[in-house]
């Protein structure tokens, strides 16, 4: 079994960095809009950038939990479909994928 916890660190930080981006978005999106109309729709276009930033560090999150557990439960680097192992290049690019190449490529 490989010694993971050089990648749980690095998911922990990314996970934490993720975290503080949010709150950003989340104190940015909370800020009172221009009452100007050409001010507003700029600013409405922002939020628009904003909560889909948002939404997509909330995926990540996600996916980034469910590599931890998986980490915990001595499942990590095991494709979640097919039970093969997932090569270590493509865990180091993508360090919480839950699938193989194969299998990514077939969903």
């Amino acid at each position: 079994m490989p010694d993971w916890s050089a990648r749980k660190q690095l998911l922990e930080s990314r996970l934490m960095e993720l975290d503080n981006n949010l709150h950003k978005i989340e104190d940015r999106l909370d800020e009172p809009h221009s009452k100007r109309f050409e001010d507003f729709a700029t600013e409405t276009e922002d939020t628009e950038v904003l909560e889909s930033l948002g939404n997509a560090g909330l995926k990540e999150i996600a996916m980034i939990k469910a590599a931890l557990k998986r980490i915990k439960n001595d499942t990590y680097g095991i494709c979640q479909q097919c039970d093969e192992n997932i090569l270590t290049e493509r865990l180091e690019t993508l360090p919480y994928t839950p699938l193989c190449k194969d299998c990514a490529r077939k969903n």
